[in-house]
């Protein structure tokens, strides 16, 4: 008798265990995750991301669940897409890599956390009151992609010394366009050269901006720091090759994928610091409590097959400074 009780107390037990298994599933928090790009695009930062995640004690599937949102480009389902995050009323939402995305999030909720890793000045574009105390509900990481453009430019013109005139890919249909557009107008005017401006916000008019550099002729390219950009890195990278321009990015993924120089802070580290914020505000961190970060590493990257492919001799001066040369 003593052993069927137990018997039937284990079946008990047993009974229970999907039931706490779902009220733990249940109260697992939830994590919005926007990103302008794809995911196979930005698998390494994903990964970087978790990474952060891991080191506040969060591991996905465990005690988190992430969804994930990928615009592809597509950022006029920004509004309709962040509505349904607050709808699932997620415990925090991350936007690394897009400024739309996190306009479009404090757009949506004024109590959610938001966690951002953005390329422009987060004050003046009014996602936070201040660096040190953000206030409201957004924090993150700050990571310069224009303040940079005068270093970028600078590196190019090095790079091709006898440069005189320098075509600019930019989006104007971005946030950071116009931005962007007064940062490089301004870094090449202190270096005493010309720019010519070619806009591009579709893949037919990215191919259009080429067909005008063949055309042109200019001495060098330099492409502004944009989510299309760097979605359709390959296809800039094949055209820039084609034409044997000298070409300056604003990340080491282009140049990993054959582009000719990169500079910029390490992408996949801003990831990383997204993600542990992200747990520090699951934690119970609060947004307006946790200081913009600013990014601990820049990364100056050259391709020298790339170079030597196009004709280009790199200074001597210029492979000394390098953090990484690709061969």
């Amino acid at each position: 008798m003593i052993k069927r009780r137990t018997f039937i107390a284990g079946l008990g037990s047993a009974a229970a265990w999907p039931i706490a298994a779902r009220a733990q599933q249940a109260a697992m928090p939830v994590i919005g995750f926007v990103n302008g790009g794809s995911a196979d695009a930005t698998a390494g930062r994903v990964a970087a991301f978790r990474k952060g995640l891991g080191e506040t004690g969060y591991v996905e599937g465990q005690n988190v669940a992430i969804e994930y949102r990928w615009l592809e480009g597509q950022f006029d389902r920004l509004p309709a897409l962040m509505a349904d995050l607050v709808r699932r009323r997620v415990a925090v939402v991350a936007t690394p890599g897009t400024l739309a995305g996190t306009i479009a999030a404090k757009n949506a909720t004024t109590t959610i956390p938001i966690v951002f890793g953005l390329g422009g000045d987060p004050v003046s574009n009014g996602v936070v009151a201040s660096l040190a105390r953000p206030g409201g509900n957004a924090t993150g990481i700050n990571v310069f992609s224009l303040e940079l453009v005068a270093k970028r430019l600078a590196l190019l013109h090095e790079l091709v010394p006898k440069a005189v005139c320098v075509a600019v890919l930019l989006n104007p249909a971005s946030v950071t366009g116009e931005p962007a557009l007064r940062e490089v107008q301004g870094a090449a005017r202190a270096i005493g050269l010309k720019i010519h401006v070619l806009n591009a916000t579709t893949i037919g008019e990215i191919d259009a901006a080429f067909a005008s550099i063949a055309h042109d002729r200019p001495d060098a390219l330099f492409v502004s720091p944009n989510t299309l950009f760097s979605r359709r890195r390959v296809q800039l990278i094949t055209l820039a090759a084609r034409e044997r321009i000298a070409a300056s990015y604003s990340g080491r993924d282009y140049v990993v994928a054959g582009g000719l120089m990169s500079y910029g802070a390490d992408a996949a580290d801003m990831y990383r610091q997204v993600g542990v914020y992200t747990g520090k505000i699951l934690n119970g961190a609060k947004p307006a409590d946790l200081p913009v970060l600013q990014p601990t590493k820049f990364e100056f990257v050259i391709n020298l097959t790339t170079a030597k492919a196009i004709g280009l001799t790199i200074p001597e001066t210029l492979l000394a400074t390098a953090d990484e040369v690709i061969q």
